[in-house]
């Protein structure tokens, strides 16, 4: 059955204070590892904190079983009291990061009106407010929206939704996008930069430009709940309130979804509280990455059909004009790592209708990657690479 709306919601996405950001990455990161076991031997990304916030915006306007669907699996509800707060605080906080730029829009059919509670909700936790677009032209509804994601990622994704992704069905685009741009607190000296063999998950060899950085890391070594050894060293940007988590089983046989699916909120404290200051000397491949995902298989598997099917899903709170159901959610994530940095741009949309120790850490076999906002806890991004080959 068709939807008659499409809810777009774009970004690179995070219920007491501490709560709110712990519970919105967990979410993003059972969502990561449903797609780490997916996606298996290939590349992927996600941001975990794009996706929960597109969520949150169409959790608002939730009611019945859907809105029942929607906090359980996302673990907290921003219908409550405070929430809308602490979100639009959270988001606040991210915002003022040099490099980080981040931004909420709402673009509703000219002929519907959504609830005032709804429009009030929207502007407190997300300061989104509602523009007027002529779905009846899905095209140029099309051109709108890739004008105002390419607008808020400095350019990096200018054309997020490809020709024909809207029709005339569509009502409601929610949008938060994210874009992130950082240099290394120690860059990596591009003399140093070597040719060298990576080794894929799929068994093959491949050259790949490796980077080297001799300094002190926060390094630290750990062991899943199922007994795979693993370590984590992590990058820091300029300014220290951003880094990158690289992270990498010790044996080349492991797969990474083995990693993925133990990762958390709380294991991520645990590896801030017992990471050290050693001196090591790094190798890093540079890397592009791009991902395009559909999201919608993945949370039908998280328990979120409801709100796909016309016939379950309520969406009254947004309005009272026609019946709303999500029709897809998509997202497209950008990274760029080299001897500088880090550019990172992220769109959602969801449419309605011990061993010994070493002194190199050598990533030259799939590694996951996680840029890291310390102050908050909130992932921006996450990413496995697994084959420099497919970026």
């Amino acid at each position: 059955m068709l939807c008659n709306t499409i809810f777009l919601m774009l970004s690179l996405a995070t219920v007491g204070q501490s709560s709110l950001q712990d519970r919105q990455t967990d979410f993003g990161l059972k969502v990561f590892s449903q797609l780490a076991q997916e996606f298996e031997d290939r590349n992927v990304a996600l941001s975990p904190f794009g996706l929960a916030s597109v969520l949150a915006m169409a959790q608002l306007g939730a009611s019945g079983k859907t809105r029942r669907a929607l906090t359980t699996a996302m673990g907290f509800s921003l219908q409550e009291r405070g929430m809308p707060l602490q979100q639009r605080l959270l988001q606040r906080d991210l915002s003022s990061e040099e490099g980080v730029e981040m931004a909420n829009g709402v673009m509703v059919e000219r002929k519907m009106c959504l609830e005032k509670g709804y429009r009030r909700a929207l502007a407190k936790a997300f300061q989104a407010h509602p523009n007027q677009v002529d779905f009846s032209r899905p095209e140029q509804a099309v051109s709108v929206i890739n004008a105002w994601v390419a607008d808020h990622t400095a350019g990096t994704i200018p054309e997020f939704l490809a020709s024909g992704s809207l029709s005339l069905e569509t009502r409601l685009v929610l949008l938060n996008a994210l874009h992130f741009q950082g240099l290394w607190k120690v860059p990596f000296d591009p003399k140093l930069t070597q040719e060298k063999m990576f080794h894929c998950a799929n068994g093959s060899a491949v050259p790949v430009h490796m980077m080297r950085l001799k300094n002190r890391f926060n390094y630290g070594e750990f062991v899943t709940a199922e007994g795979v050894d693993y370590d984590v060293i992590e990058v820091p940007y300029e300014g220290d309130s951003l880094s990158m988590l690289l992270v990498s089983p010790f044996e080349s046989d492991v797969p990474l979804s083995v990693l993925s699916s133990d990762l958390s909120s709380q294991r991520i404290q645990q590896w801030r509280a017992e990471l050290r200051s050693v001196k090591k000397q790094l190798a890093l491949p540079r890397f592009n990455l791009n991902a395009e995902l559909n999201l919608k298989s993945t949370l039908v598997k998280m328990g979120l059909g409801d709100m796909f099917n016309l016939a379950t899903a309520d969406f009254t709170r947004i309005t009272s004009d026609e019946r709303l159901c999500v029709s897809k959610i998509l997202q497209k994530v950008q990274i760029e790592v080299n001897e500088q940095g880090t550019k990172a741009a992220a769109a959602t949309a969801a449419i309605m209708f011990s061993r010994m120790a070493v002194e190199e850490i050598t990533l030259d076999r799939p590694f996951l990657f996680l840029i890291y906002h310390k102050p908050t806890g909130v992932i921006l991004f996450i990413g496995q690479f697994n084959d420099p080959h497919h970026q």
